[in-house]
């Protein structure tokens, strides 16, 4: 068996990659890493549980609270709530693990299964590999030490969890919204009542697009990887600025009042200077990913602060943050993390905190971004490859170093294969757009030829 466990938890087409014997296994097999079952006598283990409004995580929620409950832990159903609220809820409510479902930005057909340590923590590799051995062992014959009368768990909907989130949120805000007009694009995903909702109780007028989720229609043609909507509605609405989530609504992007695109490189930039203004950038320093624009590297060396490059992830992010005791990091493409008040990325947090310096400094939001310059970044995904052999073939270290030597000192070449998705991402930085786009293509057609 290939291992299981991606970037970001488990993920593939639901029903047939991701199944509900599959979800109804691994979630034994967490319960008995996560939760420790059948460890500690009279111990009562808890289960906070997510969803995104998938349809598939209709039957795929029904597998995994079956396999928590069947292993003896008591499970609470948050119902349809971003990853970040189940991750908060984890830690609010002293769970010892918690399981959301979804698959973030991708499309439909696909879902996924997140699991969260006690505190509302992202799984590091080791206690993922402890999980899919658990589970593999059991798979192939080992029978399951199953509770049964008292012994197994009960279930619950925990329907506070939503009010005890959104309260949070407006909690941690330094100032309030009054006076700002904000166009939110939900995706049709998990965020579709919460963000409105905490962006109203701030104090902003608020107006929704992409909050009308059917199940089907989640990240279609909308949210933080389509902002063309978001763009024409902050547009027509005469709106200050629009914030855009993704369908678990851990990522946030955003367009400033004229429709251009706010990436995660300038919002991290923003809420930098303003942090370290109220004395809550610890070290000065601020943890990325070696996708970061280096524009963004640049502005920050200009402005004082320093910067922690990571490998691309935003748990790889979050372990170095955590190590070290950062308070701000985050990706390009709007995962960012503040720590002081959320354990992973929070799109909603991260919009609010975004709002919360445009009305405390009376400064448009494209006045804020414009800190940071991006220099031209082209990315190209390249499918149908095995994605495997990107850091072996000799091909393409040929490929790459001579684009490297053409590009100089002014711009730099990234090649890596996607985490979660059966792609190799190629990405070309370079002060000309038409050289990175030049070497890109050429590299993606080395790519096709070498792992195709």
């Amino acid at each position: 068996m290939g291992r299981l466990f991606g970037t970001d938890g488990v993920r593939g087409v639901a029903n047939a990659d991701l199944t509900a014997e599959l979800a109804l296994g691994l979630s034994v097999a967490a319960a008995h890493v996560l939760a420790e079952v059948g460890t500690f006598e009279g111990h009562r283990p808890t289960a906070v549980v997510g969803r995104d409004p998938r349809a598939s995580g209709e039957f795929l929620e029904a597998a995994v609270v079956a396999g928590l409950a069947s292993a003896g832990v008591d499970v609470l159903r948050v119902g349809v709530l971003p990853t970040p609220a189940v991750a908060y809820l984890t830690a609010a409510l002293s769970a010892d693990l918690g399981v959301m479902l979804s698959a973030s930005h991708n499309a439909m057909p696909d879902n996924g299964i997140k699991f969260l340590s006690r505190g509302g923590h992202k799984l590091d590799d080791e206690l993922e590999e402890r999980i899919e051995a658990v589970y593999e062992e059991h798979r192939t014959g080992a029978p399951w030490d199953r509770p049964t009368g008292a012994g197994v768990g009960r279930v619950r909907s925990y329907e506070e969890g939503f009010d005890r989130y959104v309260a949070h949120l407006v909690s941690v805000l330094p100032n309030r919204l009054d006076g700002l007009k904000i166009v939110l694009d939900e995706a049709h995903g998990a965020a579709a009542l919460v963000s409105p909702e905490a962006f109203t109780r701030a104090g902003a007028e608020v107006v929704t697009i992409g909050a009308e989720p059917t199940g089907l229609n989640i990240n279609d043609g909308c949210g933080s990887t389509h902002l063309g909507p978001l763009k024409a509605a902050v547009v027509e609405h005469g709106a200050d600025f629009g914030i855009a989530h993704d369908g678990d609504a851990d990522r946030c992007l955003a367009v400033d009042h004229t429709g251009a695109e706010v990436d995660g490189d300038q919002i991290m930039a923003v809420l930098a200077l303003a942090m370290r203004e109220r004395g809550a950038l610890r070290a000065d320093t601020v943890v990325a990913t070696v996708m970061s624009n280096l524009g963004f590297k640049l502005a920050l060396e200009r402005e004082g602060l320093k910067i922690i490059q990571t490998a691309v992830g935003d748990r790889y992010v979050l372990e170095e943050m955590k190590e070290h005791g950062y308070a701000l990091g985050g990706e390009q493409s709007g995962h960012v993390i503040i720590l002081d008040h959320a354990t992973t990325g929070d799109g909603t947090l991260t919009g609010l905190l975004l709002a919360a310096r445009v009305a405390e400094s009376g400064r448009s939001l494209r006045e804020l971004a414009a800190v940071m310059e991006r220099l031209p970044q082209v990315l190209i995904n390249v499918p149908d490859v095995d994605r495997g052999q990107v850091g072996t073939s000799e091909e393409l270290a040929a490929a790459v170093a001579d684009a490297e030597r053409a590009l100089g000192k002014t711009g730099r070449v990234l090649l890596r294969p996607s985490g979660t998705e059966p792609l190799v991402r190629v990405m070309v930085e370079a002060a000309d757009i038409d050289q990175a786009r030049s070497v890109a293509g050429r590299l993606a057609d080395e790519v096709k030829a070498a792992l195709g």
